[in-house]
């Protein structure tokens, strides 16, 4: 927990050199801050152009003259209508290094200020009630999206997609607790009794349908945030690694005739419309008694297994270079398609192949003959992946509300909390209902940072630069 005392400072822009640069300073002694670099504190929320100076030390003491830094627009927002909740300001400063770093030393002089650590300035933001923690996710979700999918994902969350929900889920279960404990207060009274627990059990009743229905559909959110993976996968020397560098538009991937070359999983990042692909270049299945590439292929045999998508590498000039291995399309296992590479070595076009990703001699397989030399369908294929990565991530809104495994494990908390307040009803037992109810609404307290969190608050921030 920082100390509420200190004022804190940071450069919450880009690196320098850059055309402009954002120092923010967030504390009490902020409007000292401001004083001692610009003269005077600007109106509020009001940008103004105000000449930065320190203190210059040629000379003696009463001499003292002061040195200009940078004419900058200086912002004030007094607390607690500020995004921290505290006194902040901003300097917006030409970005060069010889001017950031003289702003940065001349606050470092003022008494009360220090550096800022990561996060620090959202998390006060958090403190002082500004953000809750479902906000603060997404905020660390949309600083570090790469692509349209994930950006939109995460503007949702820091809108409050999650936050706002289960703010709404904890005051239904307010109203069902305050239900039952009126039947507790007047225990002698069957008639009050009946009437306010069956509501409050059909309120209970409702909100854990909707709470288990969103987590049986809730798995395309966190596989946005994360991304759609693909393995490249298949026997010794077909390709792969050509095909993934193809893919990357780079040499992400060694590229050897000799079989075995890659021992570990290569993980190339992509953007395919607007949808976030890992591609994993794995190391060629075959039977070795080498130890280093057995290990490589079981690694490659379990991500392949644990992957969205398999495409599985063939040799176009091998008989039954369509085959799929069993273990990869058996039911419950990831979606599987076929690449028939090499396809330049093939005098004509065999019609067991297909180049549009359409099954072929009535194949359940989807196949594309390509050749990675020459980028022979590639287009195809990765017009193919963009398409099933629409399809993958489809539904949008109430499907990617759920991004991490600290949100899945807060709902279905609460979600056990209110069934076995349910089954408590033919007990007669309203204390153990309301019990159970503190429990639900607890849990959803801890999903939005209400109550609990402070072992969770450390990993969230840290992951957040400097100045944010």
């Amino acid at each position: 927990m920082s100390n509420r005392r200190d004022t804190i400072f940071a450069l919450s822009s880009g690196r320098p050199p850059a055309a402009i640069a954002v120092v923010r300073v967030s504390g009490p002694a902020a409007s000292d801050a401001v004083m001692a670099l610009a003269g005077r504190v600007p109106e509020p929320r009001r940008a103004t152009l105000l000449r930065l100076k320190i203190p210059c030390s040629d000379g003696p003491p009463s001499d003292q003259a002061f040195e200009p830094i940078d004419d900058a627009l200086v912002l004030w927002f007094p607390g607690p209508r500020s995004e921290t909740g505290e006194d902040t300001a901003e300097f917006q400063l030409h970005g060069g290094y010889a001017v950031v770093a003289a702003v940065l030393s001349a606050l470092g002089t003022v008494e009360g200020l220090r550096p800022a650590g990561p996060g620090e300035f959202t998390r006060r933001a958090f403190e002082n009630g500004k953000l809750d923690l479902t906000r603060v996710e997404g905020l660390a979700d949309l600083i570090g999206a790469e692509t349209e999918a994930q950006r939109r994902q995460a503007f949702l969350h820091l809108q409050g997609l999650l936050g706002d929900r289960a703010e709404r889920w904890r005051r239904r279960l307010t109203e069902a607790l305050a239900l039952v404990e009126a039947s507790i207060d007047f225990p002698d009274e069957d008639v009050v009794s009946e009437k306010v627990i069956q509501p409050a059990l059909a309120m209970a009743k409702e909100l854990e349908h909707e709470i288990r229905d969103l987590l049986a559909h809730s798995h395309r959110g966190e596989r946005l945030r994360e991304g759609l993976t693909v393995a490249v996968a298949g026997p010794v020397n077909v390709g792969k690694s050509s095909i993934v560098n193809r893919l990357a538009k780079r040499s992400a991937a060694i590229v050897s005739p000799h079989a075995g070359t890659t021992r570990d999983i290569i993980e190339v990042h992509l953007d395919l419309g607007g949808f976030p692909v890992t591609i994993l270049d794995t190391a060629g299945m075959r039977e070795t008694h080498d130890a280093v590439e057995e290990e490589g292929v079981r690694r490659a045999r379990a991500r392949a297994e644990a992957s969205d998508l398999v495409l599985w590498v063939t040799d176009a000039t091998l008989r039954d270079s369509l085959a799929a291995p069993a273990h990869l399309t058996k039911p419950g296992g990831p979606a599987v398609w076929v690449l028939s590479n090499k396809s330049d070595l093939v005098q004509g076009k065999d019609p067991a192949t297909a180049s549009d990703g359409h099954s072929a001699r009535g194949n359940s397989v989807p196949c594309y003959r390509i050749s990675a030399l020459t980028g022979a369908s590639f287009d195809d294929l990765v017009g193919g992946l963009a398409e099933y990565a629409r399809r993958f991530f489809s539904g949008g809104g109430e499907s990617a509300l759920v991004t991490r495994q600290r949100h899945r494990t807060a709902l279905a908390d609460c979600a056990e909390a209110l069934r076995r307040a349910c089954a408590e009803e033919a007990s007669g037992r309203e204390d153990i209902i309301a019990e159970e109810l503190r429990l639900a609404a607890r849990a959803l307290g801890r999903l939005v940072g209400r109550v609990d969190v402070e072992n969770v608050l450390d990993v969230i921030f840290r992951d957040f630069c400097i100045g944010k």
